[in-house]
């Protein structure tokens, strides 16, 4: 075993609301990265097959029964993973046959709902981890339902534990407790784009979990989202027409990544990298990571359970319940 792992950020456009096509580049980027040394392998937010970009950037995608917003909205759908498909089938193949690890967001169909939801794959032949974002944020809530404790987790690795939390989830502070208190030695932070605050964000993370962060981002032009539209080969042109409406020219980056690795006292092993494709890769040095508990542990000697206490709800949160009498 590798004593220090290396982690691996995919920072390319999907094909845009294209899931077979996004799966198939997918898997050649694990590949490339995994042949370069990767141990643990993340892209962005939603990744697959790309972020609802029209929610932040097209005038009129909030209007009520817009038809072009519904026609996304149900080409998404067409596009999403449902738990156990040959989509995630092929990821978790791909890990067990590589030995790497795979953080990868998603859109997930459970009946009528979308969620935000983040796969982690085990090489050990296990079944994916989900995690669903908890609170979409803003206009997201036009897309995407709210997860549940149930899937608030990490996963083991050979260096300790692995989680994952999803873009605004890192400005809730009862989240992050309780994913320091599973005593993360690795985390993946997904974002749309890293922007400045994000990167605060991140690298308060990793200072605070006292773990290294892979802090993923997207990239993506407006080309990249009208081809990845075409290439579905529907006739939908409200949709399309909601698409062409985002601002700026044919070339003009919609997310510019900024995608970074940080260390666990908040310096970044990897700087951040802006308005390019690319591979971001770092080693984490978990000898120093380490060293950092003397000072800080906030769930350890740093944390004052007389005083605070957080209860988190891990059950499944269902509208209706079946009882035998």
């Amino acid at each position: 075993m590798k004593q220090n792992p290396t982690l691996a950020i995919i920072q390319e456009a999907p094909v845009f609301l294209n899931l077979a096509a996004s799966l198939d580049r997918a898997l050649g980027y694990i590949r490339a990265a995994a042949r370069d040394g990767a141990d643990i392998i993340s892209f962005a937010e939603c990744w697959l097959p790309g972020y609802p970009v029209w929610l932040d950037f097209s005038p009129n995608a909030a209007i009520w029964d817009h038809s072009g917003a519904k026609a996304l909205f149900r080409l998404l759908s067409e596009n999403s993973v449902v738990q156990g498909d040959e989509n995630l089938t092929a990821l978790q193949g791909l890990s067990d046959e590589l030995g790497v690890y795979i953080v990868m967001g998603t859109h997930e169909r459970g009946g009528n709902t979308l969620y935000n939801t983040s796969f982690t794959f085990s090489p050990e032949g296990g079944r994916p981890v989900p995690h669903r974002k908890l609170v979409p944020t803003y206009t997201e809530r036009l897309i995407w339902g709210r997860g549940d404790g149930s899937t608030l987790a990490a996963v083991s690795t050979p260096w300790g534990n692995l989680g994952n939390l999803i873009c605004w989830e890192h400005w809730m502070p009862l989240a992050r407790a309780a994913m320091h208190s599973m005593g993360e030695a690795v985390h993946v932070a997904q974002w749309p784009i890293v922007r400045d605050m994000h990167q605060v964000a991140s690298r308060h993370y990793a200072f605070e979990g006292r773990c290294a962060v892979a802090a993923a981002g997207s990239l993506i032009s407006k080309r990249d989202i009208i081809e990845g539209f075409k290439s579905l080969g529907k006739v939908e042109p409200e949709a399309l027409a909601l698409l062409e409406a985002i601002p700026g020219d044919i070339d003009s980056l919609i997310h510019s990544g900024g995608s970074a690795i940080i260390a666990a006292d908040g310096s970044y092993i990897t700087e951040p990298l802006f308005d390019q494709a690319g591979t971001i890769m770092g080693t984490v040095n978990m000898a120093h990571q380490l060293e950092q508990g003397q000072a800080l542990d906030t769930d350890g000697h740093y944390s004052r359970p007389d005083i605070f206490d957080l209860t988190v709800n891990i059950a499944p949160q269902t509208g209706v319940s079946f009882k035998a009498e």
